[in-house]
């Protein structure tokens, strides 16, 4: 029995920030202090401020150390470990307000969240199967086998209102029943663990920090619709989810979790990995089961639907990582439960992995219906360096943007989809004024153009269109002609793609023109970017009466482009200047403006 335990995160962020060398030098300290049968180190996932990582809680006192440095080891041994003196300079600050020490769930950044998908992230150790059960794990699954037909476990899921988390946001339980409807001699469980929208690493860190309840729950599933063959599909970019679940199933089959006759009931069910290049169109259902099956990877035209003819050409069931994380605790807790979180029609809780221009970038869970102000300004910590909010992309490629103005509409998929943006698999990217949104659906329609299969022509042709129509803009060659032309190619886009990735492609442009059309009026009417990013559009001016001649300017020009004496104004000879924009961050005199 240890007195002390000191989790350490191991998820992705944190390893690349060096966490694994913090956990070789905590285990040296620690038997050099002769605390090796004291003190346990365990290595977590991601316990989601990203922002401040390496993160190291100790328990029992549950002090949460952040942005931690091997070198900072030593003191936290011999002070806290051995003197019991917490160290106050490496506690995370919200820690140490007047009241002193406060509970880690009261802080800003955790008090509105409430973890389902996430509730083991950050407490366990991923590689160990024993932690996963003392939690409750495997309950569920038991549960299941041994006090619920497979239609009872449907209705289960049904009657809690959980809907698909990766993006279209169809009834979980309808999809169950569906599969279970069409009678076939194999069937199959498929997890989409594709995760390629930008900013997104929700379904990523479920498999770093948690990933035995995605098998449990693609069991449970399999029970239901009546299959004993799973698969997972990862891409192979996210090395450390591909290795924990290989760990994680085989200690699942060795613990008779997964294979013959499970619980001595006769139910049989496994799972096996395949490992996607990192297409973006194997996100879509179709595409991902023709890579699974060894083909490259496009979307088939439906119906049928994967629940008709799916994977091999059999009934298939696919759910997305968090979608899975959802169901044991359905289970265990009932349907009534996970239905009284969120709204009408939006059930349960929604991680986001927050990013971009806000404080405290990292995975959020929040109940649906939480509002946008309170996941930025709450839990995100606000816009930094003084600067306003000005919209937020939900939904990655697929998505919108939402301007100030629905700063407070609340969070649930059909609110998302009537202001012009969508839920998606759970990327939030915040913006401030100093993005530009025509720069933006630019940056969105590159990615797409980049990761279109190509099988149809709508999306291979259409959006490489809509790219240089954009590109036109923002390069100060645009005509109110390449506006309306830009809407109308969308629309025409959306109504003609072959699958669900080309036919949404367009929302990013939809929803800045519709928000921010007096942006894109500028870029062609007055040949101007409001937020001085579109580099042909701007220019560097000097004003003679700050610059004081310190010649800094002209020293860090990469062109040559500044001249003057010293101690006299300078100036930018604008047909040599590239708009590198060093020249502005060098001068102290703040003498140097974009125009």
């Amino acid at each position: 029995m240890y007195r002390s335990h000191v989790l350490v995160c191991g998820g992705t962020g944190c390893t690349s920030s060096g966490s694994a060398k913090i956990i070789e030098t905590l285990q040296a300290e620690i038997k050099k202090n002769g605390l090796k049968d004291e003190v346990a180190v365990v290595q977590t996932g991601c316990h989601g401020l990203c922002a401040l990582g390496p993160i190291i809680v100790v328990y029992p006192e549950a002090t949460f150390y952040t942005l931690i440095k091997p070198e900072d080891i030593p003191e936290i041994v011999s002070e806290h470990l051995v003197k019991g003196r917490v160290v106050e300079r490496l506690v995370y600050k919200e820690e140490t307000k007047d009241k002193g020490t406060i509970s880690l769930n009261d802080t800003d950044f955790y008090k509105k969240q409430h973890r389902i998908a996430l509730r083991n992230c950050g407490v366990i150790n991923p590689e160990n199967i024993d932690e996963y059960i003392a939690t409750g794990g495997y309950e569920a699954l038991g549960k299941v086998l041994t006090e619920y037909t497979p239609e009872q476990v449907i209705q289960i899921v049904m009657d809690s209102g959980l809907r698909g988390r990766g993006g279209g946001g169809f009834s979980t339980g309808l999809k169950w029943k569906l599969a279970r409807a069409n009678e076939a001699d194999q069937k199959y469980v498929c997890c989409n663990a594709d995760e390629g929208d930008p900013g997104a690493f929700m379904d990523r860190s479920i498999l770093e920090g948690d990933p035995h309840v995605v098998l449990e729950a693609m069991a449970i599933a399999g029970y239901a619709i009546g299959a004993n063959q799973g698969y997972i599909y990862v891409r192979a970019e996210y090395p450390i989810a591909v290795e924990r679940l290989k760990i994680a199933i085989a200690q699942a089959r060795e613990y008779g979790l997964l294979g013959k006759n499970i619980f001595n009931t006769g139910f049989d069910f496994d799972i096996d990995l395949r490992l996607g290049a990192g297409a973006f169109v194997c996100g879509e259902e179709t595409a991902l089961m023709t890579s699974i099956e060894g083909n490259r990877g496009e979307p088939r035209p439906r119906p049928p639907f994967p629940a008709q003819k799916g994977l091999y050409q059999k009934p298939t069931l696919l759910n997305n990582v968090e979608t899975y994380a959802n169901i044991p605790q359905i289970i265990l807790n009932g349907p009534e439960w996970f239905a009284s979180m969120g709204t009408e029609k939006s059930k349960g809780t929604k991680v986001f992995a927050l990013g971009g221009k806000v404080r405290n970038t990292g995975l959020v869970e929040i109940p649906m219906g939480t509002t946008l102000r309170e996941v930025i300004e709450d839990i995100g910590g606000g816009i930094p360096n003084g600067k306003k909010f000005k919209a937020a992309q939900t939904g990655g490629p697929s998505g919108g943007c939402i301007p100030v103005e629905h700063y407070d509409v609340p969070i649930d998929y059909d609110n998302l989809i009537q202001i012009g943006s969508m839920m998606g698999s759970g990327g939030l990217i915040v913006m401030d004024e100093d993005n530009c949104m025509v720069d933006i659906a630019k940056f969105f329609l590159g990615f797409t153009v980049d990761e279109s299969c190509g099988k149809c022509t709508p999306c291979r042709i259409g959006t490489k269109r809509l790219y240089e129509l954009l590109d036109k803009i923002t390069n100060g060659q645009g005509t109110m002609e390449d506006l309306d032309k830009l809407e109308e190619l969308c629309y025409y886009i959306k109504e003609n793609a072959l699958c669900g990735l080309g036919q949404t492609a367009p929302n990013p442009v939809l929803s800045t023109l519709n928000y921010f059309k007096d942006e894109y009026k500028a870029h062609v009417l007055e040949r101007r970017c409001p937020a001085g990013v579109c580099k042909a559009l701007l220019s560097y001016v000097i004003d003679p009466v700050l610059c004081k001649g310190c010649t800094m300017c002209s020293r860090v020009c990469p062109n040559g482009a500044i001249s003057g004496k010293v101690k006299e104004a300078h100036v930018i000879d604008q047909s040599k200047c590239i708009k590198c924009g060093a020249c502005m961050e060098k001068c102290k005199f703040g003498a140097i403006s974009k125009k």
